[in-house]
This record gives C-alpha cells, sequence and structure tokens, in this order.
C-alpha cells in the first residue's frame, strides 16, 4: 500500500483518524475541523483495537485542543520571578549552555529527566534519551514510577514482564482496586463489563473499599475496609490452598519453587483475615471457590491498591491467584504480550538512587523520593531537572515539598502545551504543539493475542511559536554538538542506495562510536526522518522499533500480515487507524515472550514471603484520633481527567470536584449536601464542597484527581489540589510507590467568617 500524505485541514468536511489521549487505551476516534476546533467527534470504527468505542471523555476533546490559554514563545524567568518571551535561537543556545556548565561542574548523572510523553504523547519521549545520554545523563523518571514499579518488580521476578487479562472470555473477572467503568485499561471496557455482568455462565468479582459503577455489576464485591487488601488476598489464597483448588498439574510442569509459597498460605487464618479485612468470610470462600475452579480467570490490579499501603505485597498476592490456579497463557486467563517499545525495564538488577540508595524498580526513580534527591548537600545530588509533558509540582506526593525542592535546583527547564503549576516555577518554559498539531504515536501496546499501534497524522497545524518535542530535542543536541558529523553524512550518503543498506551502515556506525547508540534516535531523525512523507520526521524511530519487532518476534509479525520489518514500518506510516504489529495463538502463544531465565517460572520471593507471613503482627489501619478518615485523594470519575486538560468548562457534572463523604459521617459531623468541609492531613488544609454519597463506608473520604489548577486568567482555583494533602514519607517498603489512596485526615465543617 502506498504511504499517504497527512492531511492537515481546516473547515473540511473530511473525517480525520486520530485516538483520544486521557487514558492507556488511546481509542481511535475521528475528527471534523472547522478552523482550529473540533466539530464532531466520533468513534472510529476501523480502529483495529477499539472498533469504534469511546467513553464520554473523548467526546469532550474538544475542550483540551482548545480549552486553555497555550504558550507560544520559549519563555526565560528572570530574576524578579517574572517570564520574557525569547527567540527559539537564543532558548536553546542558553539552556544547551547551561547543561554544558553543570555537567561539567558536577557530572551528566547530576541532570535529571522527568516524563517523556503524557498519555498518548509518546514519541517525544522516544527522543528524549538521546538527549540525556547526550549530556551524560543516567537517571530518569515519569508516572508509571509512582504507579506500576512495584507491580514490575514482581513481573520481573515471576514472568519476567507484563501481563494483561483476556476479560472478553475469561469466566471469572476479577477486578482489584480497579474500577474500569471509569478507568478503563481494559479495551472497550463498558461493553465487556456490562457483556460479563449479563452472562449467567460468567462471574465477576470486586475488592474496593467503594461501590463503584464495576461493583454495581458484580456478582461478589468484597467491600474491603480502606487499606486491607493484602489480608483479604491473603484469605482468598489461603482457602484456596487449604481447600486444594490449585492446578497441581500446572504448578509441576510450569513453575518452581511453589512450596515455600504454599506452606505459608497454609497456615492463613482465612475467617480471622476475612473479619480484619471488613467482609463476610462466606463471601471470601465462595470468590476462593469460584477462582480455583473456573476454567478460566483473568485479574486486574490498579491504583487503588498500588498507590496504597502493602502495594507491591498486593501485586504479589494478587499474581499468585492466577498463578497456583493455572490461570495462565490459555483463553480466558493472563497473557504476556508484544511490544512495539517495552515501558519499563523488567530486570532484576535494580540500581539505587545516588544520595538516598533507593531502588529504581524498573530503571526508574520513584517519584516518593526526587525531593530528598534533590534537597541535600550531597555532592550527588540533581542539580539540573529536564520535565516534558509532565507536571510534577502538581501530581507528585507533598507538592510543597516538591516545589521547595524543584526551585532549589540550579537549572529546571519544562516543555510543555500550557503553563502548568510546574511551568510556573521553571527557569526556561518551552512551547511544545498539542498532540493534535504533530505526528504522534503511544506505546501502551498492552494486547494479546493481537497486538496494535497507530501512528497518529497531525489534524492541525502548531501554533506559531511552538515545536514538536522531537524537534526540541533535535536543536538542543544539535547545540551541544555531540554527534560526530562523520557519522550523519555516512548515514545519509548510505541512505541513498536504501533502507537495506542504511540499516546495515547503521549498525556498523553504532558499533564503531559508543558515543552514537546513545544518540540512535537522534541519528535516526535527523537521517532518516527527512525522508519519511507528510513531514512524519518524528516517526524515523519507528522504523527501528520494527526492526526490533522482527527480530523478537518474526512469526508473530507475519502473521499479522507484515513480510518483513520494512512492510511492517510503511504498514505504520500509511494505516491512519491503526496496524495490527503482532498475532498470536491465543492459547500456549503467551509462553513465547516469557524470557528463559523465568521459565519455569520461579513462585518464590523472599522478601514479600516474609511480609505475607508477618501479615498477622502488622497493624492495618494508618488513621489516629487526630486524623480519624481515610483519604483517597485522586479518585478516577465521568468528568476527571489529568492535568492534561486545562479548562474547567469541559465538566458537566461534578464541577468542583466535591469531597464524597457517607451519609452518616456527613450527619455525625454536621455537614450538608452542598456545603463546604475543610480537609486536613499532617501536610495541609484544602476546602471542597462536600457530596453525600451511599457508596462510600463510614470512615473513607474521597477527592477526585486533575483538579485544583492554576487555571489563566483566574486567581481562584478549582475544587482542591490532591497532593497538597499528601505526604511523601508515606510509601511502600519496596518500590517507594505513595499512598494517595490512603492518606490519614480529619474532616470538619468550614468554620463561619
Amino acid at each position: 500500500m502506498p504511504v499517504e500524505e497527512a492531511h492537515v485541514t481546516s473547515g473540511s468536511e473530511e473525517w480525520q483518524a486520530t485516538a483520544c489521549i486521557l487514558c492507556e487505551n488511546n481509542c481511535g476516534i475521528t475528527v471534523k475541523v472547522d478552523g482550529r476546533r473540533f466539530a464532531k467527534i466520533r468513534g472510529d470504527k476501523a480502529h483495529p483495537a477499539s472498533a469504534g468505542y469511546t467513553c464520554n471523555k473523548a467526546l469532550r476533546l474538544d475542550h483540551y485542543q482548545n480549552g486553555g490559554a497555550r504558550i507560544t514563545a520559549p519563555l526565560r524567568r528572570e530574576n524578579d520571578g517574572t517570564y520574557t518571551e525569547i527567540s527559539w535561537d537564543v532558548a536553546i543556545t542558553e539552556i544547551a549552555d547551561r547543561l554544558r556548565a553543570v555537567r561539567d561542574t558536577h557530572g551528566g548523572e547530576s541532570i535529571f529527566f522527568y516524563g517523556g510523553g503524557g498519555q498518548g504523547n509518546h514519541l517525544g519521549g522516544a527522543y528524549s534519551g538521546a538527549l540525556l545520554r547526550a549530556v551524560g545523563g543516567r537517571y530518569r523518571s515519569n508516572a508509571l514510577a509512582q504507579e506500576k514499579l512495584g507491580e514490575a518488580w514482581v513481573d520481573a521476578h515471576l514472568t519476567g514482564g507484563h501481563t494483561h487479562g483476556d476479560f472478553e472470555h475469561a469466566q471469572v473477572s476479577v477486578f482489584v482496586g480497579k474500577n474500569p467503568w471509569q478507568s478503563h485499561g481494559v479495551p472497550r471496557a463498558r461493553t465487556v463489563l456490562q457483556n460479563i455482568a449479563k452472562d449467567p455462565a460468567r462471574t465477576m468479582i470486586v475488592l474496593d473499599p467503594v461501590r463503584t459503577e464495576t461493583a454495581d455489576l458484580a456478582d461478589i464485591h468484597l467491600q474491603i475496609r480502606p487499606g486491607t487488601d493484602a489480608w483479604c488476598l491473603a484469605a482468598i489464597l489461603g482457602e484456596i490452598v487449604q481447600q486444594d483448588l490449585i492446578d497441581r498439574e500446572f504448578l509441576t510442569a510450569h513453575t518452581i519453587e511453589a512450596e515455600p509459597v504454599l506452606a505459608v498460605l497454609r497456615t492463613v487464618d482465612v475467617d480471622a483475615y476475612a473479619h480484619l479485612s471488613g467482609v463476610d468470610p462466606a463471601s471470601v470462600r465462595r470468590a476462593a471457590q469460584l477462582i480455583g475452579t473456573a476454567e478460566s480467570v483473568s485479574t486486574y490490579e490498579d491504583l487503588g491498591v498500588q498507590q496504597s499501603p502493602n502495594s507491591t505485597l498486593v501485586s504479589y498476592l494478587n499474581k499468585l491467584t492466577w498463578l497456583l490456579t493455572g490461570n495462565f497463557a490459555a483463553r480466558g486467563t493472563m497473557q504476556m504480550h508484544s511490544w512495539l517499545a517495552p515501558l519499563i525495564n523488567y530486570s532484576l538488577k535494580t540500581k539505587t538512587t545516588p544520595v538516598t540508595a533507593a531502588p529504581m524498580p524498573g530503571g526508574l526513580v520513584p517519584c516518593n523520593v526526587i525531593a530528598e534527591e534533590i534537597l541535600t548537600d550531597h555532592p550527588k545530588r540533581f542539580r539540573a531537572m529536564i520535565v516534558e509533558s509532565s507536571n510534577p509540582a502538581h501530581s507528585l506526593a507533598d507538592s510543597q515539598r516538591f516545589r521547595e525542592a524543584f526551585d532549589s535546583l540550579e537549572l529546571s527547564v519544562v516543555i510543555d502545551v500550557a503553563m502548568t503549576e510546574t511551568a510556573r516555577r521553571a527557569d526556561y518554559v518551552l512551547p511544545a504543539a498539542s498532540q493534535f498539531e504533530k505526528w504522534e504515536a503511544t506505546f501502551f501496546n498492552l494486547e494479546f493475542p493481537v497486538n496494535t499501534f497507530q501512528l497518529r497524522a497531525p489534524l492541525l497545524e502548531p501554533l506559531p511559536g511552538t515545536l514538536a518535542e522531537p524537534e526540541i530535542y533535535a536543536r538542543l543536541i544539535r547545540e551541544l554538538g555531540v554527534a560526530n558529523p562523520l557519522s550523519l553524512s555516512v548515514l545519509k550518503g548510505a541512505l541513498r542506495l536504501g533502507r537495506k543498506a542504511y540499516g546495515l551502515t547503521l549498525l556498523a556506525v553504532l558499533k564503531l562510536d559508543r558515543k552514537a547508540a546513545g544518540l540512535a534516535p537522534y541519528l535516526l531523525y535527523e537521517t532518516l526522518g527527512p525522508t519519511l512523507p507528510g513531514g512524519a520526521r518524528a516517526a524515523a524511530v519507528l522504523w527501528a522499533l520494527a526492526q526490533g519487532v522482527a527480530r523478537r518476534h518474526p512469526q508473530s509479525m507475519r502473521r499479522a500480515g507484515h513480510a518483513d520489518p520494512e512492510a511492517l514500518f510503511t504498514a505504520m506510516l500509511s494505516e491512519r487507524s491503526g496496524v495490527h504489529i503482532t498475532v498470536d495463538e491465543l492459547d500456549g502463544g503467551s509462553w513465547t515472550y516469557v524470557p528463559e531465565s523465568n521459565r519455569p517460572i520461579p513462585l518464590s520471593i523472599t522478601p514479600l514471603l516474609e511480609s505475607l507471613r508477618g501479615l498477622d503482627r502488622v497493624e492495618w489501619a494508618h488513621t489516629s484520633s487526630e486524623y480519624p478518615f481515610v483519604l483517597s485523594a485522586g479518585e478516577r470519575r465521568a468528568f476527571t481527567a489529568n492535568t492534561i486538560f486545562r479548562d474547567d468548562s469541559w465538566r458537566r457534572r461534578d464541577a468542583t470536584g466535591a469531597l464524597r463523604i457517607s451519609p452518616a459521617d456527613a450527619e455525625r459531623l454536621g455537614l450538608a449536601d452542598g456545603g463546604r468541609a475543610l480537609i486536613t492531613t499532617n501536610r495541609g488544609s484544602a476546602t471542597a464542597t462536600v457530596e453525600l454519597n451511599d457508596r462510600m463506608q463510614d470512615g473513607h473520604i474521597s477527592l477526585p484527581n486533575g483538579l485544583g489548577l492554576d487555571l489563566p486568567g483566574s486567581d481562584q482555583r478549582t475544587g482542591v489540589a490532591p497532593n497538597d494533602l499528601t505526604d511523601l514519607r508515606r510509601r511502600d517498603q519496596y518500590s517507594a510507590t505513595p499512598w494517595h489512596k490512603h492518606v490519614p485526615a480529619r474532616v470538619e465543617p468550614v468554620p463561619q467568617t
């Protein structure tokens, strides 16, 4: 198929294919543009994964593209705190000079990178590594580091990589701290949930302290006390083992070190752990029976437990539920999958941070230690920070502590579309084109047996004065002068002989020039990039990624219809609604993605087994007489999104981001629906509108994510910035992931003035 040019239209009747960028599913949509407005939005039926499905948020994307004030010129902060517009040439020169100064004085390792892609904004992240290596940097972090590090560490021990459930076919579906009705994560989530609920032969089990929309559809809702997930899962596993519901044939054929795990679970007091969790032991036993006897089981854990106490242990227990019962690599069970580009490093060789020596699962600096890595006199502290498409001053625990750390840096650079809370404190702010004004893609390719990818063409011309992130990185690398001009010249010459010759030459360059390896994305951008049609220069890195798919998964790639990596790359460039990258056999094909070092699967993770063995000696409650409530800071709701939205008008409901509280608690405290409440934690206070909500347990309250922003043209925040209330010291002992969903708090009426 010939490669089509990108169509950037204005006021056209043409429907243009793109994707929603508000959650990991990145559902395909088509858009009609009127000027710079998204006049009409609908699901893209040609999208190979979402097939026309959307939720309500995708249909409001015009409020993202056109709802807040954009930055349209580079900004430099002056000594008095004001910002001056400067040219791109001046900005690039000054930033490169200051990066050199930090590198030469303190070493490149003192330059720290955060972000590299907000939701569907991933191509920039693919090039950011080249800049980091150009200055000698080693340390980076992003949102995954406050969500998925514990799970990734467990995965590295067990299957050696990420797993995802086949909920389309599972007889039993288990959601742990997960409300896919609102947070998705499952393709076509609401359709799939409704199909499960309507089928009498299938069962849905939900572990969640809140009666969520997903819990409404469940056959069993284990409405646990907040923070007791580990005890509830241990009780389920104890029942499975004690009733001999394990799959011994699977354990013998595919695992090792099962006996130490089984020995600990035989000692679990199922009734006591169920009672401690606040649920009926009979419900726990029924859930265990269903999981242990089902033909197929899929599970999904998410932020509700991954940002709560014992999160890494919970990940381990969750995975044991399907491993001990043999629910892996078969229809309806948990599956490994291909990657276009892995989002995290599944290695057991965990390095540590330079100051606090915190473990870095997945190769990422845990977000809760970033401030501690800066606010010190340690010679190896971070001195400079580059932030791209992220807002850590709002999203990280203990915002005031992070802001203090950020302000103390010798250099801070933010690359973003808007003047975020982080950008307002940076030394330089560089204006990026939006997701819909440039070639973009997402690397959330997590599906099995069919995995997909979509390269998105721009719908609009970039706003004047803005640049796409790959171009920003390329200009900085050019200014730093670290690339060998001869390498660039040789590659451009080889490209004239065709991509086969180009590929062989690139391999030779990378072998002969050690520095070139770290700059590979930049070399591709500068040499292959200008030859790509439609101005798709940023897609150059996909050529290398296609080679990787062909090398790692040749048969799966061919089953997807691609004879070789060039055919796959051409399909990526030409298929506007997306393309299959791999296709596998649903039964058994997943084993090909399990590394040899993880076959058979080693079930025993010694420190986590010790934590499991000691659960009966651990205090589960973290509240006190001073802070008697558990606050979930950052609940996903129908009209919330991350801080990529900087326009309050998109919300049709819950416009102020209400504090949800049970009617009994509200009555006891003298709070009225629609009134105002003061929420206080050990780190701060905030006021919020009250919503009486019988979905909340007594003693449990919640605030939504994505509010409390400093919006342009307004001196008053809408809603609460949740991380003004969280404490970076409250974090998981293994992965340092934050307890955003478990914050001890006090609630009282707002004092009358």
